[in-house]
């Protein structure tokens, strides 16, 4: 590759990883929509199904995302009452996420995202698997 192809935005692996990212969230919409919630919420909500509390340090590691833009999210997901966050009482600088009935229930309904999304998506199931592991490997290797 000679100097002028490396600046090319085809030729940049930051944007087709964006661009990816960025249809693949467009291709969850619809199916959050029936459940009034965004992309991002969702994410919370994954990690809440599978842990049912959470601090908001460790959800903050767990979605690379810092306080500050959780902060609002987890706010508006309390007003929807599908989350709690209530402080610590062993230590009142921990701030704990736990899921709300309404939240909880709402994993019924939430089951069927991933099927929903997969079958909209035209690809093998084996190939998906496997960029999902190579995806996951790009980010542990950036991270480390």
């Amino acid at each position: 590759m000679d100097n002028d192809d490396i600046l090319k935005l085809e030729n940049q692996l930051c944007f087709s990883v964006y661009a990816a990212s960025r249809a693949i969230t467009k291709i969850y919409r619809p199916f959050l929509d029936k459940l009034g919630i965004t992309y991002p919420q969702y994410l919370v909500m994954l990690i809440l199904w599978e842990d049912e509390t959470i601090t908001l340090k460790d959800l903050c590691k767990k979605l690379y995302l810092d306080s500050g833009t959780l902060t609002p999210l987890l706010k508006r997901l309390e007003s929807m009452e599908l989350i709690k966050r209530v402080r610590s009482m062993e230590d009142e600088r921990i701030l704990c996420v736990s899921l709300a009935e309404k939240g909880r229930a709402m994993k019924t309904e939430a089951i069927k995202v991933p099927e929903c999304v997969l079958g909209t998506i035209n690809a093998d199931v084996a190939f998906l698997a496997n960029l999902k592991g190579e995806v996951d490997k790009l980010l542990k290797d950036i991270k480390e």
